[in-house]
């Protein structure tokens, strides 16, 4: 899912309600419970006055002389920036159809996804007459029998990253290109807050303009779509006014402003807030109320989740929203659930504490979308560890899979940039993997069974299941694919382990009990050099085996970190995939390969013509008929799907 984006110990939560004010103290609150322990289920607060003293109360003890916590600023990584997998089995006893890739039957491609039937947000959308896609700030409608560019809305200066499409509309979400940051501490001692804003707006494709315009004032973390209604995902923050020790205020004076700050502000300034402009007609508040907002029974009260609800084929309105205490990374959806996971991963560090290492779960959020309307939470429960991304959860006939690495995390700095990590002061545990199965029961997801002792001292680079089947990779120096059979969910049991040099990053189910990886080969010290991609016979989950394999030296592929830059056509075996090397120069181009038997087949590679507008490159390549159509930001080349002879191509102008 997103680049990179910023993610800071001031992260905070909401509801909604009137001023509360009290005694502010000198002494230091006494700590809450640690979050990450116990049960977790989600209750509404009983009225706003409550909510209001709840969310002061569970945020005090955070609360330092630079805001919340130490101060750290926490930069993470997209979620769909990181490895996913996808794999198949279509031997095993009793295990579905799914496990085969699904045929394309209307002659092209569609985004590749999780779950079949739910969409996901991307830079190019096709329906095989028109492709969509966005880049340098607008969006174009390329009609396919005329290979033109036909249409464009220009975006201005706001950072289109995703689109979904439904018909005649467009949703389109846009970002700070990187969150804005401003200095909040004096020279020496640097900090900086973050003011981020996600947009959504909703474009007429035909007549090529928006219709409207929804800003609020949380980071976008993911979206699905079902038919014509989408779901939005954001992560909302405080907007309360810290102040900072200065040649004014030392920071005994900065703690106790900070702390008379918290008591006095309104509920305001804790609830995401929105804008919207539909056709010129502007309105403006708060995004969410307090019969909206749930929260778990133990929480920081330090970050919100609020999911929005929109009906692409009307207006855009302000998304129905329904928002839960707590943070999130992860967002994953089948056609009836949609599923938020938070590992408290940016919990702030209590700032009377030295970092301490603990063990981390995962809370997960289980919320109904079988109605048309906004979601409704029906479940809550947790397991040990913390997730890859969407790949590591799935839903099969009323079970939940999640798999997971365990281990400790010193909280403050997991993914922070090398020359602002603080000193570790111990090493943590081994790490180790398990693949978790749950059951609702009631407003709970129950724990049913646990298979473990996965890559121990590695952590899990991919994950899919596929039907009653189960497929994790972890890496360390080798790459182990472990096969589980989940046929029992009481009792899910590790089947087979194959291990070899690299790693496979995305897997890909191809049919015939093969499956697809990609990912990097490496030494036999763990040292990575360059894309792999590898075909592996999981026929037999007892003995999964690699039986080709193609190695590109020196290159990375977009297609490890984002499985919609993945592209298998199983009609004839076309795999395409962005390829990036850094040899005279940078480069990026398709590589085009062939799945025939048990075979890789070089196809050859796809480069499109050199732009001085736009930084070059393709990131996806889409079939329509018998064509390749290859999309970057500098233009559109279509080739032919055998041989590769190019028949156009399109430069985007600014």
């Amino acid at each position: 899912m997103n680049g990179k984006k910023l993610l800071a110990g001031t992260a905070v939560l909401a509801v909604a309600g009137v001023c509360v004010s009290s005694a502010v103290r000198d002494e230091i609150p006494a700590p809450p419970p640690i979050v990450d322990h116990g049960p977790v289920r989600l209750v509404a607060f009983d009225s706003c006055d409550n909510a209001v003293a709840e969310l002061r109360r569970a945020m005090a003890p955070y609360v330092s002389a630079y805001g919340l916590g130490r101060g750290n600023i926490m930069y993470a990584e997209g979620m769909a920036t990181d490895s996913s997998a996808g794999v198949a089995q279509k031997s095993v006893p009793d295990a579905p159809t799914a496990a085969t890739p699904p045929a394309q039957q209307q002659g092209h491609s569609t985004t590749n996804v999780h779950e079949q039937g739910v969409d996901e947000p991307d830079i190019v959308k096709t329906d095989g007459k028109r492709v969509v896609s966005i880049a340098g700030g607008k969006l174009r409608v390329i009609d396919v029998a005329g290979k033109a560019v036909t249409g464009t809305v220009d975006l201005g200066e706001r950072h289109a990253s995703q689109l979904l499409v439904s018909g005649d509309r467009a949703l389109v979400v846009t970002e700070n290109p990187v969150p804005m940051m401003k200095p909040t501490r004096p020279t020496g001692r640097p900090s900086f807050a973050p003011e981020a804003g996600t947009e959504l707006v909703l474009v007429d494709l035909k007549g090529l303009k928006e219709i409207s315009s929804l800003k609020t004032d949380g980071f976008y973390l993911d979206a699905r779509q079902i038919g014509g209604t989408a779901r939005v995902v954001v992560r909302s923050q405080p907007r309360m006014p810290w102040v900072y020790p200065d040649e004014t205020m030392n920071d005994a004076g900065s703690l106790r402003r900070n702390r008379e700050i918290l008591q006095t502000e309104p509920i305001t300034s804790w609830l995401p807030r929105y804008e919207l402009d539909e056709s010129g007609a502007k309105s403006s508040g708060t995004l969410v109320d307090c019969a909206n907002v749930s929260h778990p029974v133990v929480h920081s009260g330090t970050s919100m989740l609020t999911v929005l609800t929109f009906d692409l084929s009307g207006k855009l309105g302000t998304g129905q929203p329904v928002s839960i205490v707590a943070d999130g990374d992860t967002v994953y959806g089948t056609d009836r659930s949609l599923y938020i996971a938070d590992d408290h991963r940016l919990l702030p560090e209590l700032p009377s504490r030295p970092p301490v290492q603990r063990p981390i779960t995962t809370a997960i959020h289980q919320f109904d979308i079988s109605a048309s309307g906004p979601p409704k939470h029906v479940a809550s429960g947790d397991v040990n560890g913390t997730l890859l991304n969407q790949y590591s959860l799935s839903e099969h006939e009323g079970v939940l899979r999640v798999a997971t690495t365990t281990g400790t995390e010193s909280r403050c700095c997991w993914r922070m940039p090398a020359d602002v990590v603080p000193q570790q002061q111990a090493a943590p545990p081994p790490s180790e993997s398990f693949v978790t199965t749950l059951r609702r029961d009631g407003n709970q997801l129950t724990k049913l069974g646990q298979a473990g002792g996965l890559g121990k001292g590695e952590r899990i680079y991919s994950v899919r299941f596929i039907g009653k089947m189960g497929y994790v990779v972890t890496f360390r120096q080798t790459d182990p694919l472990y096969t589980l059979d989940l046929s029992d969910p009481r009792q899910p049991r590790v089947m087979g382990e194959l291990k070899i040099n690299g790693f496979s990053a995305y897997l890909h189910p191809a049919g015939d009990g093969r499956l697809i990886g990609v990912g990097q080969e490496a030494t036999d010290q763990g040292r990575t050099t360059g894309t792999q991609v590898s075909l592996f016979d999981v026929a037999n989950p007892a003995s999964p085996q690699r039986i080709a394999q193609y190695h590109l030296p020196g290159t990375d592929s977009e297609a490890q970190f984002d499985p919609h830059a993945f592209l298998f056509w199983p009609q004839d075996g076309t795999l395409v995939i962005p390829v990036a090397s850094y040899k005279a120069r940078y480069e990026v181009s398709s590589l085009v390969l062939r799945v025939d038997g048990g075979q890789l087949r070089d196809g050859g590679k796809i480069v499109e013509p050199s732009s001085q507008d736009f930084g070059g490159g393709q990131r996806r390549t889409i079939v329509i008929g018998d064509q390749l159509w290859s999309i970057s930001n500098a233009g559109v080349q279509v080739n032919a799907r055998n041989g590769l002879a190019q028949q156009a191509w399109l430069p985007f102008t600014r």
